[in-house]
């Protein structure tokens, strides 16, 4: 499978999931429950973007960059920095609910698990015929 057409599911199964999640929350819990799981989805898909972005920059269909490996740990570092100042002051504030947020920031990794699942799935039923 080509990666712009894997990554294109991936996106839009993100934002599946936290649509589903804040549909579910707001409907479900207050309006404080429901800010965490938006603002923790927005955060988790934010930040798998820019990691993606990062990794794509480094290992470019020309080649792997002079300094790509310091360039990744650096920023991933950065960015582990800036996430963890962010959901700080999130919580420490109580501007939201922190289980809230932790169900939101799963929203990525709920859209891996379940293209993973999809795609294993095809495959196997593919096998079958």
């Amino acid at each position: 499978m080509e990666w712009q057409r894997f990554h294109s599911i991936l996106r839009m199964l993100n934002w599946l999931v936290l649509l589903c999640f804040s549909l579910a929350s707001y409907f479900s819990m207050g309006p404080f429950w429901t800010t965490g799981v938006l603002l923790g989805g927005l955060i988790a898909i934010a930040n798998f973007t820019v990691l993606q972005r990062t990794v794509r920059r480094a290992f470019s269909p020309e080649g792997i960059h002079q300094g790509a490996r310091f360039s990744i740990v650096g920023k991933y570092y950065l960015r582990i920095l800036a996430l963890g100042l962010i959901l700080y002051v999130l919580i420490a504030r109580g501007w939201i609910d922190p289980i809230g947020l932790v169900v939101g920031l799963s929203t990525v990794v709920l859209s891996i698990v379940g293209l993973g699942i999809g795609l294993a799935l095809g495959i196997r039923t593919k096998e079958a015929i």
